[in-house]
């Protein structure tokens, strides 16, 4: 038995780089054709709200069903229209029963904070498609989004639901092989037998055509699944799964029976022509897309209006919540660029005067911890017998010859009159009243995947890591401990107004800082040599 099923969404998700504009005659002719070239399911557009969008003709946002209708070839046996439906934005009132004129199903799509929010509602809009004689197809949005446990419990709804499909959806192109496995695998194993599964990617990672035949392999022909595509990839920013190659691979690989000409002739009639004006496909700034799984009009945005380096998307796009990121937001987006520029200098100058200084040589640092008192022979002994180079951060250290960094404003302030005599390094966070400071890109040295990302000390070794160091030795790296009696080798450092957040502080720490060892090993060793938190090993 034939097991898989080719879905074209040229008309609906691929129109999206277009605003969905396609003239009718368009409209018709691929939907036709793609009917004629044996496709098993065509969608032919949205179903939007009418009170919000009001339909014209020449576009693929319909408001109701009776709008499709001339744009299908109900002759061409074989062949399942569908439209698609985005939770809250269309009347389910208007929605009129299914009559065999127009459409056959509907795929209604909603997000986790959808159901979490909305969940009542949501099962009241699957059972009225249901009801009304249409195939409900279920897109869970973003299937990365959900925990094993969270996406368990929406197989347990779906298979109460009994839809035609669910699908899996890589919304933002965020997957890699292992996730694509393990979320059909627990699919697979937990729903029902009878429904499909509907595979949709995204290309961010030019992987789209590789998830599929990964997808028909796990199926091992028994599961029906249901594979997203778009003529020529079309779509947003990276575009999505090649219908031509999804068929081209059928047919030779699997004895499928699609008009592959038919095919061909559709991509050069009409989206050819779309592709000389609007680009889609890989680029570093889809990657980036896909790191963040940020919504795509995001990466167009920051492309488009503020034409800003790939690197400084990915530092922006940081900036954002992870819900932030999946929406799009331009004021909010304009406002960040503005708070961004206003910390980001050039520092490649300054970057290849600091490695002439510590390129190949051992750097000790000294965080602010307590144990610089209590391991305080040890470490003077350390450094009579290696000579390293010395950091402190954020205070003044008493060694000779030694450089403060410093990527906190309040420590710089409070330590301004000890500077006098040594070399100063800040973060351009930092708003710097000496002259002569050494200042480095601020965005370079943190990570925002953290909450608690500026930690100064895990700043100070992102930038050694651009100095090409031969060795790190670090003390006073301690962490908070809510028990002990001083956390910092100054005691007008004590702050104990956040020790709530001290267990998830040196969680985040631990992780990145042994993320960082894990980069270095093989170039830089990297040792504590007092007592830490953050060292596993000891």
């Amino acid at each position: 038995m034939k097991n898989i099923h080719v879905l074209d969404c040229t008309l609906r998700d691929g129109g999206r780089i277009i605003n969905c504009a396609f003239p009718d005659t368009e409209i018709k002719d691929i939907s036709v054709r793609l009917a004629r070239a044996k496709i098993d399911i065509v969608e032919v557009g949205f179903l939007r709200d009418w009170r919000k969008v009001k339909y014209e003709g020449n576009s693929t946002f319909f408001t109701n069903v009776d709008q499709i209708r001339p744009f299908i070839d109900k002759r061409q046996k074989g062949t399942m229209f569908v439209a698609f439906i985005d939770y809250g934005m269309f009347d389910f009132e208007s929605l009129t029963p299914y009559d065999g004129t127009s459409i056959d199903g509907i795929r209604f799509g909603f997000t986790k904070k959808d159901y979490t929010e909305h969940c009542d509602d949501i099962l009241k809009c699957i059972e009225r498609i249901k009801n009304l004689g249409y195939k409900l197809f279920i897109q869970g949005v973003n299937s990365l989004n959900y925990s094993d446990k969270e996406l368990l419990e929406l197989v347990e709804l779906v298979n109460r639901a009994k839809p035609y499909s669910f699908g899996i959806v890589d919304t933002y192109g965020a997957m890699y092989a292992d996730d694509v496995e393990r979320i059909y695998r627990l699919i697979d194993h937990n729903m029902d037998p009878d429904i499909c599964i509907n595979f949709h990617s995204h290309n961010n990672y030019q992987l789209s055509f590789s998830f599929a035949q990964e997808v028909i392999k796990l199926s091992r022909g028994i599961r029906n699944v249901i594979i997203d595509s778009t003529l020529s990839g079309m779509g947003k920013v990276a575009g999505n799964l090649n219908t031509e190659l999804l068929v081209d691979y059928l047919v030779r690989k699997k004895n499928y029976d699609y008009e592959f000409d038919e095919i061909l002739d559709l991509i050069d009639d009409y989206i050819v022509p779309y592709s000389l004006n609007y680009r889609w496909g890989y680029s570093i700034p889809a990657m980036m897309a896909g790191i963040y799984q940020s919504h795509p009009n995001n990466i167009i945005y920051l492309t488009e209006k503020f034409r800003l380096e790939t690197k400084d998307i990915s530092s922006l796009l940081s900036m954002l919540s992870p819900d932030l990121r999946q929406r799009y937001d331009y004021d909010l987006i304009e406002k960040l660029y503005m708070e961004y520029i206003s910390d980001k200098v050039d520092d490649t100058d300054t970057v290849k005067q600091l490695q002439e200084i510590i390129e190949g040589r051992e750097v000790f640092i000294m965080a602010p911890g307590n144990t610089l008192n209590t391991c305080r022979r040890k470490i003077e002994n350390y450094l009579k017998k290696h000579h390293p180079i010395v950091i402190s951060v954020n205070f003044v250290s008493e060694y000779k010859d030694s450089i403060c960094f410093f990527g906190n404003q309040k420590r710089y302030n409070k330590t301004l009159e000890q500077h006098k005599g040594h070399k100063v390094i800040i973060s351009s966070n930092v708003k710097c009243k000496e002259e002569n400071t050494v200042i480095v890109n601020y965005h370079s040295l943190i990570n925002r995947g953290y909450k608690y990302f500026e930690n100064s000390t895990i700043m100070l070794l992102y930038l050694l890591k651009r100095l090409n160091p031969r060795k790190i030795t670090i003390a006073g790296f301690d962490g908070f401990r809510t028990d002990a009696d001083k956390n910092y080798t100054d005691i007008t450092f004590q702050n104990e107004r956040h020790i709530s957040e001290f267990g998830q502080l040196n969680e985040e720490i631990t992780e990145m800082f042994e993320k960082f060892v894990e980069t270095m090993s093989g170039k830089c060793e990297v040792n504590l040599i007092t007592p830490s938190i953050y060292n596993k090993t000891a």
